[in-house]
């Protein structure tokens, strides 16, 4: 008996037990699934080098580079990269989490046999989530601890509580990107494909160098990348965005946020049907 005979006996055996359990089920054993679920896939990701490493340190190291070495007596530059690699920072959990990882999980059969147990199908989505929220956060100290005893940076309390939050509810049009390529992507080429979107997106939309400093068309390139607008919302945060409105960037950004949304559902609802 092959795996897919396996997991398809799996699915017929718990189908009508997962209905009843699932009409019993309290709201306390609910949350407590997601609470398990949630710790689990925290504990699976920080205790992968591959994926915690680089989630956490790169963003600091290329702020060392960028931010401090480079720009040692221009506070202003130091702070405006705090903020554009803060951003870049919370992408990369987000897109890894869920692009990459759901790929190879995907392809490996545990999701398969995740929908074939009682757990609710939500549960594995607002873990990664969370986990991808506290990836950010932890980003966002390694990057704060450079900043405030290397350079001359100096926010006030309200402006680091205010940046850590659009920061960090920010991801979460790239969680439902990545999400979407999890679903598309084989798990063999899903880390080359996210860094493809992922890297030149983050360039394009002004994360590694001031977007003044891009040409022209270039500029005009990124009002349709969400990383500049969360970016620039960040920058307010700070008196050293490019323009636009609050409102202009929220509403773009939730329009994203919206596109991804419908696309991973049309993509799980075809890859359902097969």
């Amino acid at each position: 008996m092959n795996n897919s005979q396996i997991i398809n006996n799996a699915q017929l055996m718990h189908s009508s037990k997962s209905m009843n359990h699932s009409q019993s089920m309290t709201m306390g054993q609910t949350l407590n699934i997601y609470y398990l679920e949630t710790k689990f896939e925290w504990l699976k990701s920080i205790r992968n080098p591959a994926f915690a490493l680089p989630a956490i340190l790169f963003p600091a190291l290329f702020y060392i580079f960028f931010g401090v070495l480079m720009n040692q007596h221009n506070s202003q530059a130091a702070t405006y990269l705090l903020c554009t690699y803060g951003t870049f920072g919370i992408i990369g959990p987000a897109l890894f989490s869920f692009g990459a990882g759901l790929a190879v999980e995907r392809g490996q059969g545990w999701l398969d046999i995740k929908d074939a147990s009682p757990m609710p199908a939500a549960a594995q989505i607002v873990s990664r989530l969370f986990v991808s929220m506290g990836f950010s956060v932890m980003v966002l100290i390694s990057l704060g601890v450079v900043a405030f005893s290397m350079t001359d940076v100096s926010l006030s309390l309200i402006q680091v509580l205010t940046l850590s939050t659009i920061l960090v509810f920010g991801g979460l049009p790239f969680c439902l990107l990545g999400l979407t390529l999890g679903l598309l992507l084989k798990a063999e080429s899903a880390p080359a494909v996210v860094n493809l979107v992922y890297l030149p997106m983050s360039f394009l939309s002004g994360l590694w160098i001031p977007i003044t400093m891009l040409p022209n068309f270039l500029q005009s390139m990124a009002e349709f990348l969400p990383p500049y607008h969360l970016s620039q919302l960040a920058l307010k945060v700070v008196a050293l965005d490019v323009g636009g409105s609050v409102a202009k960037h929220l509403a773009i950004l939730a329009l994203f946020t919206v596109i991804f949304f419908v696309l991973a559902i049309l993509v799980s609802n075809k890859k359902s049907v097969r």
